[in-house]
């Protein structure tokens, strides 16, 4: 019997393409360690997103096609996950205590993009990740209400702000430290430098990842934003319909415009199920997002539908992703949170944490 080579087992593997990836775990530099001992063979598997959720699944991809070696008689394969800093705009430097931001956008309002952004966070926190979550809506943050959290945040030094915390995230917003009714009458540069302390100010701890919820629109307080916040990737929420299509392409050229990348599409109210009789029916249009996606080379990260659930439970202060954790809804939202991740994954990697810092001292 001929003997089995590392080299055929690579081949074996890059049979696989990792479905939210879209690679092959050996090109996408996930494979850490393959070792064999006459028909007994180890693969050690490293992602570079948060994967708990699909987790055995992959295991058993791998293990499939490394089997079907001629001449391998046992399979061990070890997965784990680790997430890195992903580079940000040139002029920015990363944040202390967060490895990647991930900006939620869209370019009009009422296309759900609040909803997306705490499922999303949820998401990628049921996944395994260590999440915050900012609300970037100074005029009208829903995130305290969403997440069913009041009160105000404690400051420890008088300086700084701790993260408050829900259903295991860190978050932060200006809903937090002014009344639910009372109204930000303010103008553009306060609005800037409010966002700026609430992102800075905020202790947050060792974040994988930092959502923040973008106000909707693409004016001044937006592309400054883009600007000053160090942002590795962002996320285009938009509805089928084509007047909400027009402003999300608006929002993609912003993020092209100031060097951030797009992640990719999330199209929401995609299709309505109706609760009597399960009749389905596009109400806004159909296939919007994927033509968006497809017109600008960026990924379809996914469809979420027109489902009065998920309004009630971001009202109620639940949302689905930990109110209904098995729902179909559930498993819509951490697949694109999984996307999400890995698209991410393979962006550029920062190296600011490993340069020194020079300190000028007079001795």
């Amino acid at each position: 019997m001929a003997e089995v080579t590392k080299e055929q087992i690579e081949a074996a593997i890059k049979g696989y393409i990792e479905p939210h990836m879209e690679k092959n775990l050996v090109d996408a530099k996930c494979v850490k360690a393959v070792n064999v001992d006459g028909g007994n063979v180890s693969v050690s598997v490293e992602l570079g997103f948060p994967s708990d959720g699909i987790r055995q699944e992959l295991i058993e991809a791998v293990k499939q096609r490394v089997a079907s070696v001629d001449g391998v008689s046992s399979v061990e394969v070890s997965l784990s996950w680790k997430v890195v800093a992903h580079s940000v705009q040139k002029s920015l430097k990363p944040i202390d205590n967060v490895k990647n931001i991930i900006a939620v956008a869209s370019g009009k309002g009422g296309v759900g993009k609040s909803t997306t952004a705490v499922n999303l966070a949820l998401a990628l926190a049921a996944e395994g990740a260590k999440v915050g979550l900012l609300d970037a809506d100074i005029y009208g943050p829903s995130q305290p209400r969403m997440l069913g959290v009041s009160g105000q945040p404690e400051s420890k030094d008088g300086k700084s702000l701790e993260p408050m915390e829900a259903y295991g995230l860190q978050a932060m917003s200006i809903g937090f430290l002014v009344d639910e009714e009372t109204p930000m009458i303010w103008r553009g540069p306060m609005v800037t430098q409010a966002l700026e302390q609430l992102l800075n100010d905020t202790n947050w701890a060792n974040l994988d990842y930092l959502v923040i919820d973008l106000p909707p629109g693409t004016g001044d307080t937006q592309l400054t934003l883009a600007q000053k916040v160090p942002v590795s990737g962002a996320v285009i929420v938009t509805t089928p319909q084509d007047i909400a299509l027009l402003d999300a392409r608006k929002g993609f050229k912003m993020f092209e415009k100031v060097e951030v990348p797009v992640l990719g599409i999330v199209e929401n109210m995609s299709i309505h199920i109706c609760s009597k009789c399960s009749h389905e029916e596009h109400i806004f249009g159909e296939g919007g997002g994927q033509r968006m996606a497809d017109q600008y080379g960026v990924d379809f990260l996914g469809a979420l539908p027109l489902d009065i659930r998920i309004r009630v439970e971001t009202d109620g202060g639940k949302p689905t992703v930990v109110a209904e954790p098995d729902s179909r809804i559930s498993q819509i939202y951490r697949e694109i949170g999984r996307k999400t991740a890995a698209k991410l994954a393979l962006q550029a990697k920062s190296y600011a944490s490993k340069f020194p810092n020079i300190v000028i001292q007079n001795n």
